[in-house]
This record gives C-alpha cells, structure tokens and sequence, in this order.
C-alpha cells in the first residue's frame, strides 16, 4: 500500500490507473479505525479493482464545542489496518492540503431537507462541513465506487443526495453497521467510555430492537413508540437526544411503509452515541 500526503501524489497515482482502465472504490475516514472501517475496504475490494482510503479530521464538521482537539490520531495504526485488508492507496494530508487557502471556506456544500432535524439540529452546521469535505475528496479522488458506513444513517442519506443532486458519476454504496458482541454499534468515540459506560452503552441497541419488535408486530404509534424508548435509555443513566422513527430517506413515517429506519442519539457521561436500525415490515 502506498501511502500520500499531498494533492499532486494522489492524482499521480490514480492518473496512472486510470489509464489502465481500473475501476476505483473510495473509502473516506477521520481514522481511528476500528473493524466497521476495515468492512468499507472489504467492500470495496468486492466493487472495484483498487482501493483508495483516506484519513483527514475535518475541522468543518465539529463544532466549537465538540472533540476536533482530543478526537484520536492513530494514522501509523491506521495505515496498518489498511494496508492488511488489502488497501490500495491512502491518502492522508494535511488541513493545509485539504483547504490551502485557509478557513473558514468561502464555498460550502449545503443538502438541505435531507440533512435537517435529528443529528442536524443538535450538531449545528455539522452536515454542511460533511458534504464540504466529501465533495473536495470525491473531485480529488474521482471515484467510481464510494463507501460509508450504515451507522451514520443520515450521514449517509446526505451524501446519496447530494450525489444526486449534483449528476456526480459516482455509486454510493452503504456498508451495514459492525458491532460488539453486547450489539453496541463500533465506533471511534466508544474508547471514551469506561468499562461500566461501555456495558450500558448496549442499551442503546437494545431499545432500538424493542421498538423494532413493536413495529414488525404491527403497532403504527410512532411517537408513542419514540417516546417510550426516550424514557428507556433515560432510565438506564443516558441524556437522549431523539429516538425517532423514519422513512428510509428519513421522511416522516407512514403506515403504509414497507421499511423504516429507529435512529437514536444519547449523551452517556461525556459521550455521545448514535445508532440506527433498519427495520422490514
């Protein structure tokens, strides 16, 4: 695996398979990578000939008062755990490579709707600093294939848009969500928890498997639901922010939805978890 820091390496690189003709899965990262980062690989390896990752903590898309600071860099780690899983490229550059003429930018990438309410109203402006830096990575990297995680739903709802949207010539595809043995969904952040955290942090599955149960068995009671698992993750120590029920494309449910997706985000201590579950009518 070869490993790039600058603009000008990674388009030598991929000019070169280009020219070959080969097909190229992308895998976009803040690193800290854990086994659900190593699956978008895995994936890749299925879609296309090579595979490009790259790690870049993207100071657009913390607020002033989350973990940009303290967020872990591990890219000697990282770069391992690549390279094993059969990467190809990793490109990991600088703040200045990525945005050279300084912040804050002056052109960013807004997908309105689609990245409203839920993550978007308790992380404000985190969406726009997400669609900014991935649409910089897609017109460097050019891909053909691009991967994201299942875990960060509306995450991954915004940038399916926003590929849309803009006639990107790109195939977004969704990677379904690792997690612990305890069902607790990986994540870089869970190494804030301390042993008894990480224990109740499975609650959180937990709950969304409840409410998941009541739908398949037939209850439409939407905010009903919603709020009984609000009051679930409260009795077990957690700050909920929402439990919601939606539409795959994150609309608001209806009962005559054949799939639906439970999302959830809560504080425990200081860390903040989310999760979602897809569910089959």
């Amino acid at each position: 695996m070869q490993t790039v820091h600058t603009v000008a390496e990674l388009r030598q690189q991929l000019a070169t398979w280009r020219a070959a003709g080969e097909c190229i899965a992308f895998a976009p990262t803040m690193g800290n990578l854990h086994a659900g980062h190593i699956d978008l690989i895995h994936a890749g390896l299925t879609q296309a000939s090579r595979v490009v990752a790259s790690v870049f903590v993207n100071p657009l898309q913390f607020g002033p008062k989350e973990d940009f600071g303290r967020y872990p860099r591990t890219l000697p780690d990282d770069a391992a755990k690549l390279e094993a899983a059969g990467c190809d490229l990793l490109f990991a550059p600088s703040v200045e490579a990525m945005y050279p003429h300084a912040l804050p930018l002056t052109t960013q990438v807004q997908v309105s709707q689609v990245s409203e309410g839920l993550e978007g109203a308790f992380r404000p402006g985190h969406f726009e600093g997400v669609a900014t830096v991935v649409n910089v990575l897609f017109n460097l990297v050019r891909p053909d294939v691009a991967l994201f995680g299942e875990k960060d739903w509306q995450q991954l709802a915004v940038i399916t848009r926003m590929v849309r949207d803009l006639h990107l010539p790109i195939e977004v595809v969704g990677v379904p969500t690792r997690r612990e043995s305890s069902g607790l969904a990986m994540s870089s952040r869970n190494q804030y928890l301390g042993d008894a955290e990480r224990t109740t942090a499975a609650v959180i599955y937990a709950t969304l498997m409840t409410i998941a149960h009541e739908l398949q068995q037939g209850s439409r009671d939407f905010r009903g639901l919603e709020q009984a698992g609000m009051q679930a993750l409260q009795a077990h120590g957690f700050e909920p922010q929402y439990v919601a029920i939606r539409s795959p494309d994150l609309q608001s449910p209806a009962n005559e939805n054949n799939s639906l997706v439970v999302l959830a985000a809560a504080l425990l201590g200081k860390t903040r978890l989310i999760d979602n579950l897809r569910v089959a009518l």
